[in-house]
């Protein structure tokens, strides 16, 4: 029977609803030759669900290592699991509840985890598959869980209580033991007050019938499992931290919260054998050392061969080689420094070119810090089963990684350097624009055909990159400066009307244009006749020659500048393209094409001069600036909000001012009825509000058909303003390198609902064209010598006369997706996104069976959309947005990749591909790999002759239910894990997941096949067992008389 199938139903509504959507919007629906373009993405092909995590792990908690399969174990405070194994073996798991992870501890080469949480419950986690899952969970009821110990190679697994008790658990399944020790039985009947929780419990490491229990108040008791009762009892004054054995079991260590460590002989419970304080200071005189900060951690290691320590800090995990001398540390295999700096923006490119990534490691590796241990990483179990990440930061490093399901640093870029760290108050002030770091990177383009790379600051400068494998010494930096007056904007009534082609107003630019200038420095504090800051940039630039190292350097610098007391605008879009060679960004001001290549400030045009005579927007008359210098403080202020209000679009700054406003505490937000922020805000904020200034908010290079009259692509920069609008400005780019580029000839544009967030380009077919770009070639090398590889152009067919429109322009806002014909300029599909919420991040991705929008709303909804009929496809509440972390670094890539940054330190991948998630366990390294058990050391014959040898206990004669009893119910509640039979049914989907389910019935059929011949042959047995005992009664009975009986 064929499977019934409600995804091509909804398929056939969706696109039935859109078509008809898409026909009353389009002005000539009538005559629709798109509709023969055969789309072949579907709804089938997505499913969302998350991948891979990297990173250091947030806020960790606990630790534990497998010392014989070699896996590290880290837990979280927000529940979060983290596996390590040799590079490139990582695995990511989360606790459903949440709570924090206060310990871990591994079943040794059982390929199995126990971790205890924050909420008193106890989790049973299976690594010997890819996906780790729970297996069983028991949750206390009326004690809270203190501390966890499972010796090596037991199925008993001792759990402490804040009330000081001590319970028993079988780990295979999941059940308490009868079997308690009671805090009233392990102290003195003496004491009249409670030693506190459990902070330690171990078995002695030559008799496992001896138990060392640790209370918090400074007791410590030996415990005899067979006799039920205390051997010995050690106290001190000061509370316990940990405490460790000496291997030879007649010593242990205490650690406590006054920076001693008292270690004690166990037959000698009167007072420590020696009390140190390692990190205090020692007096002279001979008397007691200064207390000092506690010792939170001890470990009483004697081994023969040392080779490492791990350490777990709050944010980095360190392991020193205690092999050699001096005690390096490890080279840490993992992407673990992603946080070194805050990062403030990411960009994902999951298909670049394949002698790209050979190239950059290349030139990383000279990178590398020296000083590293050279033995191998001692953290090596697991088995393996590429794109790459780009990452800025707020030190202003750039920052290229080597995406697979393994992360690799591939290359680190320092931009800071091309700059002078301000000393005084004066130059801090030209700097204090923004609250962030002044070197801070907020946006980034990179070609990663031409490996041109280009960063934009939050102090309002661009850098042009370019690779070179050749060191050069820069002796100056060429800085072009730019400013543009100021007009307020007030956003028009309608929105989403098409406006026809305009010629361009005049060949003038703007009136406040400064003509490119190089300089050697921007030491000179340039001040205007009335006092004000004016022709200065925020930053500046280094004097000294500044040498290059291979790899990425300096091609040009452009700051903007300050002016008549005005800071410059933070950048609010940018984009480079090798084929031109040239860079544009824009801001609240205008927009500003350069040439990197001769260095050239093209075009600085503001945007009102962009439409000229057909502004749809009323631009309120610019008022007089006011002459008085304004204070440090105010200045400060004043620049923040400034620069926060052009940076972020309408919808991006009500989410911002809700959630900064949340964060510190200055109002409550409720939620509007409409599902969008609220406009509420404090003072400050509502400033920002009144800012409706229009801006620049993306670019997009391409050759395009941007007039009706036009037969022939031409260069064009399209570009998206946050009010709704696209515009097309021509490019002239001559042959010839003498004149790269003109005055713009001409201007269309279109307007949209919300910012303009994404643009593309299709040919007649409704292929993706790609971007233009010119192939690498080294910069450095001798002109004779250099091999200049030709541009290269995307190719669209030639248009018909039944058909003029060859290419088609899609364009995706904050609110809707339009695709529009073109040079005829028709709206030939149409849709709107969303209507209570608002688009965070939009892209055009390139799948396995199609071309599609994908987006990311504000309210956590993941949405994909066909090309070009602009079908919904996908749309899936996935991730509230709670953090402007996620709106800042959300990015999409193609072939169904996506990433963001989920904590301050790490960075989460997903999928909204179904065939990857269906090959997802394929992807995954092998955590557990079968590995036999090493012997214990032989300790001589005479020790074993005279009873030196380690004692064993058969723990099952102790704490089994036939010896102990059954433990109280209402003590803890046993819960099955996802990770049984039940758990694989929902996880199973797609083809693979309908043979496992395939696969589940067919065990479940024969597990109840079996189940039934059981019982049947038990009914059998019982049925023979039966008939035996009567023939037996009547065999007894048959010659007696009725009186006998």
């Amino acid at each position: 029977m064929k499977k019934f199938n409600i995804r091509k139903v909804l398929d056939g509504l969706t696109a039935a609803s859109s078509s008809s959507a898409a026909s009353a919007a389009s002005p000539q629906s009538g005559n629709r030759e798109n509709d023969m373009i055969q789309e072949t993405l579907q709804s089938e092909h997505f499913q969302l669900c998350k991948t891979v995590r990297h990173g250091f792990p947030y806020q960790p908690s606990s630790m534990a290592f497998d010392p014989v399969q070699k896996i590290l174990a880290i837990g979280t405070q927000s529940g979060a699991l983290r596996l390590f194994g040799r590079a490139g073996v990582e695995c990511y798991c989360q606790h459903e509840s949440g709570s924090a992870v206060i310990q871990l501890e591994f079943l040794v080469n059982e390929g199995a985890l126990v971790s205890a949480l924050a909420d008193d419950s106890i989790h049973l986690w299976n690594l010997r598959q890819k996906l780790p899952s729970i297996l069983h969970s028991l949750k206390f009821n009326r004690e809270r869980i203190t501390f966890c110990h499972l010796p090596f190679q037991s199925k008993w697994l001792y759990v402490g209580t804040e009330r000081g008790n001590i319970h028993i658990v079988n780990v295979e399944s999941f059940t308490l033991s009868g079997y308690v020790i009671m805090w009233n039985k392990a102290i003195e009947l003496s004491s009249k007050t409670h030693p506190g929780p459990v902070v330690h419990i171990s078995d002695n490491p030559m008799d496992e019938g001896k138990l060392l229990i640790g209370f918090e108040c400074g007791i410590v008791v030996l415990w005899d499992l067979k006799s039920k009762k205390a051997d010995y009892r050690y106290n001190y004054d000061e509370a316990i931290h940990s405490v460790a054995w000496h291997h030879e079991g007649k010593q242990f260590v205490c650690s406590h919260s006054d920076g001693t460590l008292t270690t004690w002989n166990i037959r000698a419970p009167a007072k420590p054998a020696q009390i140190i304080t390692p990190h205090g200071k020692q007096p002279k005189d001979g008397k007691k050392p200064e207390p000092c900060k506690p010792i939170l951690k001890v470990e009483y290691k004697t081994t023969r061969e040392p080779y490492a320590v791990v350490v777990l800090l709050e944010k980095d995990l360190v392991v020193t080689d205690l092999a050699q001398i001096g005690y390096p540390i490890f080279e840490n295999p993992y992407p673990l420094s992603i946080h070194e700096s805050p990062v403030t923006c990411c960009e994902y490119f999951a298909d670049c070119p394949a002698e790209v990534i050979p190239a950059l490691y290349s030139v990383g590796s000279r990178q590398k810090r020296q000083g590293f241990s050279k033995k191998e990483w001692p953290i090596s179990g697991g088995n393996w089963g590429q794109g790459t990440l780009t990452t800025t930061n707020k030190d202003a490093e750039f920052v290229l990684l080597c995406l697979s399901v393994m992360l690799q640093v591939l290359y680190k870029l320092k931009t800071a350097k091309v700059f002078e760290k301000p000393r005084g108050k004066e130059e801090k002030s030209s700097t204090e624009i923004v609250d962030e770091d002044p070197f801070a990177i907020q946006i980034l383009s990179w070609c990663p055909e031409s490996r041109v790379l280009c960063v934009a600051g939050v102090s309002a400068h661009v850098i042009v990159y370019r690779f070179s494998k050749q060191e050069v010494t820069t002796e100056v930096l060429l800085e072009v400066r730019m400013q543009c007056e100021l007009n307020e904007v007030e956003s028009p009534e309608g929105g989403g009307e098409q406006a026809s082609a305009v010629s361009t107003p005049g060949t003038s630019s703007s009136p406040q244009t400064s003509l490119p200038q190089s300089h050697p420095s921007t030491s000179s504090s340039n001040n205007s006749s009335d006092g004000l800051r004016d022709n200065v940039p925020c930053l500046k630039v280094r004097s000294s020659p500044l040498k290059q190292s291979p790899g990425y350097q300096v091609e040009l610098l452009i700051q903007l500048v300050w002016v008549s007391g005005e800071p410059p605008q933070q950048i609010t879009s940018l984009a480079v393209n090798s084929a031109y060679g040239l860079v544009a960004f824009g801001n609240g001001n205008g927009l500003a094409v350069v040439d990197y290549l001769q260095k050239t400030l093209l075009l600085n045009v503001s945007t009102a001069e962009l439409y000229g005579s057909t502004d749809p927007h009323h631009r309120q008359p610019h008022s007089p600036r006011k002459t008085r210098q304004p204070s440090a403080d105010t200045l400060h202020k004043k620049s923040c909000m400034s620069g926060l209000s052009n940076f972020y679009s309408e919808s991006m700054k009500k989410l911002r001012s809700s959630y900064l406003s949340k964060s510190h505490g200055t109002h409550q937000r409720s939620y509007a009825r409409d599902n969008s922020f609220s406009r509420s805000r404090s003072s400050s904020v509502t400033s920002i509000d009144r800012e409706s200034r229009e801006v620049i908010s993306s670019f997009y290079f391409c050759d395009s058909l941007s007039k009706k009259s036009e037969t022939v692509a031409v260069p064009s920069l399209w570009v998206g303003t946050s009010l709704g609008s696209m515009l097309a400005i021509a490019l002239t780019v001559p042959s010839t390198p003498e004149q790269r580029m003109q005055q713009p000839v001409g201007i269309s544009f279109l307007r949209l609902k919300g910012g303009i967030l994404r643009m593309a380009q299709l040919d007649a077919s409704g292929t993706l064209l790609p971007h233009v770009y010119e192939s690498w070639f080294e910069p450095n090398a001798p002109e004779e010598e250099r091999e200049r590889p030709r541009r290269r152009r995307p190719t669209s067919p030639p248009s018909s006369q039944e058909n003029p429109d060859c290419q088609y322009a899609v364009v995706c806002s904050e609110k809707q997706a339009k695709v529009v014909a073109m040079p005829s300029q028709n709206c030939v599909y149409e849709h709107n996104i969303t209507e209570t919420s608002f688009v965070l991040r939009a892209d055009v991705v390139t799948m396995t069976a199609g071309v599609g929008i994908a987006c990311f709303c504000a309210n956590g909804h993941i949405m994909t959309l066909s090309l070009p009929s602009l079908r919904p496809l996908l749309d899936m509440n996935y991730l509230p947005l709670t953090d402007m972390r996620i709106a800042r670094t959300f990015c999409f890539s193609n072939q169904g990749q996506a990433l963001y940054l989920t904590s301050p330190t790490e960075i989460q991948r997903i999928t909204y591909s179904q065939e990857t998630c269906d090959n997802l366990q394929e992807m995954f390294g092998e955590l557990f790999t079968p590995v036999e058990t090493p012997e214990a050391p032989n300790r001589g014959f005479f020790k074993g002759l005279f009873g030196g040898g380690a004692q064993s206990l058969d723990r099952e004669d102790l704490f089994g239910e036939v010896a102990a009893g059954k433990a109280s119910r209402s003590l803890a509640q046993h819960i099955p894990g996802p990770g049984g039979m039940e758990g694989m049914k929902g996880a199973a989907s797609g083809v693979v997941g309908e043979l496992a389910r395939a696969r589940i019935a067919l065990d479940e059929r024969g597990q109840k096949l079996s189940e039934l011949e059981e019982r049947t042959a038990a009914m059998m047995g019982s049925a023979d067992s039966f008939s035996k005992h009567a023939h037996d009664i009547m065999l007894k009975y048959k010659d007696k008389k009725w009186y006998q009986l």
